[in-house]
């Protein structure tokens, strides 16, 4: 697939790349293929791993398109399948999703991170939920964060939109392995075909517990 979204297959890996200049910002459109990407990823018995990455060096994904928003388009949008991101919200994937994270993870970026199963970050990485400042609640964050590093970490991060950088953010847990920008993408390809060569069932097992949900992004505007 091109456009918005590049996709190559590598044996049984699958690398999904956001690719929309200039911050790889997520309109409904995009949203909805990648919803159907990863619907076939899921769907497709060769496959067994993706990677979930973005084009450049400084932005992984800011979140929602505003230029998008401030031409009309609703934050109700149809995100498609998979909600927005196209993971939050997909039924039955019960393969792993590598997220290679190369710069920036904003709002609904971030939110698309933690929809992944394992967080590889480059070294300049970093990370904040600034939805509070504009009224905005980051509805998956708030149930996801949570269950991802300290109550009381993620509170102050959702309720103040502290910024964060990769250290800090692996400090608490949320990201898997810190590496060198220049490094991220071989070594989300060694972490994949190590999964790859793994039993899938025994995954598909693992995927399927109770502690895995993915979560649909709505956005809801406070009474602020």
């Amino acid at each position: 697939m091109t456009g918005p979204i590049l996709t190559e297959r590598r044996g049984a890996v699958l690398e999904v790349t956001i690719d929309r200049p200039q911050a790889n910002a997520i309109d409904a459109e995009t949203s909805r293929l990648m919803g159907q990407v990863f619907a076939e990823f899921r769907d497709d018995p060769q496959l067994r791993v993706a990677i979930l990455t973005a084009a450049g060096e400084r932005f992984f994904c800011p979140g929602w398109d505003l230029k998008a928003a401030a031409a009309g388009e609703p934050p109700d949008a149809d995100y498609g399948v998979g909600g927005f991101g196209g993971l939050q919200q997909l039924p039955g994937l019960n393969k792993p999703v590598i997220c290679a994270i190369n710069g920036l993870a904003f709002g609904g970026g971030f939110e698309i991170a933690l929809a992944c199963d394992l967080l590889i970050a480059a070294d300049h990485a970093t990370f904040a939920l600034p939805e509070i400042n504009s009224g905005t609640v980051a509805d998956a964050a708030s149930i996801k964060l949570p269950r991802r590093i300290p109550y009381h970490v993620a509170m102050e991060l959702l309720l103040t939109g502290r910024r964060i950088d990769v250290h800090e953010a692996k400090h608490w847990g949320l990201v898997n392995e810190i590496v060198p920008a220049d490094r991220l993408l071989a070594r989300a390809r060694e972490l994949a075909q190590q999964l790859a060569d793994g039993p899938p069932l025994v995954f598909a097992a693992i995927m399927k517990s109770p502690a895995k949900r993915r979560i649909c992004r709505s956005r809801r505007r406070s009474s602020w």
